[in-house]
């Protein structure tokens, strides 16, 4: 204490502590239950440990280990929640003087995977009635699973044709406007009468997945093959932008915080820039016209 008190000297803080005051501060994360599956697999080599104690080779070892039973994205994710517990000691919590670097390893550029139209209504013919309405929702407003299976009747106004979701249901954290379209309003029609609160159930119970048995095997059925219930998402981008709806229109509908994460359907559109490409061609340069004065023939 006096060492403390009179020199500076930091008390050597422990790694559970540290867990546990990062856990209590992180509670309303709405991934707090995947942080806490990944404290229980580092508990077996931090969780004796003092936080001086865990060096850069010290997290490095670890990384490789998960590496090694797991993908590089999957080991990022825990690499990033261990590199953010050490900065809150050293930026916020002030126990310990430096954080150690972390390298994430590199991750593989996934390709956007998305429907064409005849794929889509082939799985929606598929289906079974309420995961083709589900599916049918999805691809009409690039909601997520989980906002659709938790949407109530309380956040649904279909004279107005919208529905809104609250802060804590959004991944951003921010609130969403979501306009329907007639393929919602269709949709939702269908449902009134089958539930009090839930727009969408099953057999008038609530749904925990629509990424069930029954869908995967409907792909199988129809052939769609390395497809996720979050592609659907994907899709509903993807058909926008092919359309002609601009980047920032479609940030907006569909919630993203940044615009980067809409430009990766950027390459899907193209017709904004159709007329610039229009601007040159070899016929109409000067080049052109310096040839065909001097009697030269096209190569």
């Amino acid at each position: 204490m006096w060492n403390q008190e009179r020199v500076g000297i930091k008390p050597d803080r422990s790694w559970q502590e540290a867990v546990v005051k990062y856990l209590q501060e992180k509670q309303h994360k709405r991934s707090i239950r995947n942080d806490r599956e990944t404290f229980r697999w580092l508990d077996q080599f931090f969780g004796t440990k003092r936080l001086s104690e865990i060096t850069r080779d010290e997290i490095h070892r670890v990384r490789d280990i998960k590496r090694k039973e797991s993908s590089p994205t999957t080991a990022n994710r825990m690499l990033q929640i261990v590199r953010a517990l050490m900065r809150k000691a050293e930026r916020e919590w002030e126990w310990i003087d430096r954080a150690p670097a972390v390298q994430l390893f590199q991750e593989p550029k996934r390709r956007i995977r998305w429907l064409f139209p005849y794929e889509a209504e082939a799985l929606i013919q598929e289906l079974p009635e309420y995961l083709s309405h589900i599916v049918r929702f999805a691809l009409a407003t690039g909601l997520r699973e989980s906002n659709i299976l938790r949407l109530k009747w309380s956040q649904v106004d279909l004279p107005r044709r919208k529905a809104w979701l609250h802060a804590d249901m959004m991944k951003n954290s921010r609130a969403l406007v979501v306009p329907l379209n007639d393929d919602a309003v269709d949709v939702i029609r269908q449902q009134i009468g089958k539930h009090q609160q839930l727009v969408f159930t099953y057999r008038g119970r609530p749904l925990s997945s629509a990424n069930n048995k029954t869908w995967r095997a409907t792909l199988k059925r129809v052939g769609i093959e390395d497809f996720r219930f979050h592609d659907l998402r994907h899709t509903w981008a993807s058909w926008h932008v092919q359309a002609g709806t601009p980047l920032h229109a479609l940030q907006e509908l569909g919630g993203w915080e940044s615009a980067e994460m809409v430009r990766r359907y950027a390459h899907l559109g193209g017709d904004h820039l159709q007329d610039y490409a229009s601007n040159i061609s070899i016929e109409g340069t000067n080049w052109s016209q310096e040839k065909k004065a001097k009697g030269l023939k096209s190569v």
